[in-house]
């Protein structure tokens, strides 16, 4: 669930890590007490990493292929460097401390993720204790996923500030509405939720705009494209006319006749191709 959020403001002068920080040190203070703290690469700098650890927090964070780290002391390496059981490996983060190292697939693509424990001991941090935690993790994407696909987060028609942060903030709402409802086992799936919500509406379109319009069904098909040839052989006169009267300029007389005799020509061989 969605605790805290920010809408970036360049007038504020701030970055997604300046912002970060302020949202980390608000939930704290408010009494959240989260087992971990957990980001993408973009949020996994040092000082970051630094804010999570001065909370007294444990954290795990993806970091990119080149990151350095140190086996023994002096000594770096690029995480994609090295071999990575799939237990894990203890290192140095360069500028940080120890960490874990893991690594994963996915889709032929290596990543990794480094995890601080606050008591330092990682003996009983495993692969399956990472796992657990990288589910968690992945529910960051689920939900950008789901609020921008089915809540529209992106899709609104205002153009004031006040507006458009009403809708954002309506768009975590239904979110946040829409998971309740998984919880409770009324839905099972948001997507699926979305999807049957349409199917009633555009079956309900379909059953009343075919209502007396027999004549578009496939048997016609014929029928409908020698109508459609018999009215569009009628345009380049309605343009003769129109120049005769002087409504149009000489160009915009040639540009139009020269178009839609191509589009008369494209029209019939696409009804002789039909027949």
């Amino acid at each position: 669930m969605p605790v805290n959020y920010r809408i970036y403001d360049k007038s504020e002068g701030k970055t997604k890590n300046d912002y970060f920080q302020d949202m980390l040190g608000e939930v704290l203070t408010w009494g959240l007490k989260p087992a971990f703290v957990t980001g993408d690469s973009w949020y996994s700098g040092v000082p970051n990493l630094k804010k999570v650890k001065n909370h007294q927090t444990g954290f795990m964070f993806a970091v990119e292929s080149n990151r350095a780290v140190s086996l023994e002391k002096g000594k770096l390496q690029q995480v994609q460097a090295l071999d990575v059981p799939d237990d894990g490996l203890e290192v140095w983060l360069k500028d940080f401390g120890k960490v874990k190292l893991f690594r994963t697939m996915l889709k032929d693509q290596q990543r990794h993720y480094v995890v601080y424990l606050p008591e330092g001991n990682f003996n009983y941090l495993l692969r399956k204790e990472f796992l657990s935690i990288h589910d968690h993790h992945w529910q960051i994407e689920q939900y950008h996923g789901a609020i921008k696909q089915v809540c529209h987060i992106e899709h609104f028609q205002v153009r004031n500030e006040q507006p458009i942060r009403n809708h954002i903030f309506a768009s975590i709402c239904s979110f946040v509405h829409l998971q309740k409802m998984q919880a409770a086992d009324v839905i099972s799936n948001v997507y699926k939720h979305q999807r049957d919500l349409y199917k009633g509406v555009v079956a309900g379109f379909i059953a009343t705009f075919s209502e007396g319009k027999s004549c578009l069904e496939p048997k016609f098909q014929n029928f409908v494209n020698a109508q459609f040839l018999k009215h569009y052989s009628k345009i380049p006169q309605v343009f003769d006319a129109l120049y005769e009267e002087d409504y149009m300029e000489l160009s915009d007389y040639q540009e139009h006749q020269a178009s839609t005799m191509k589009l008369g020509e494209d029209a019939r061989v696409i009804a002789s191709a039909m027949t």
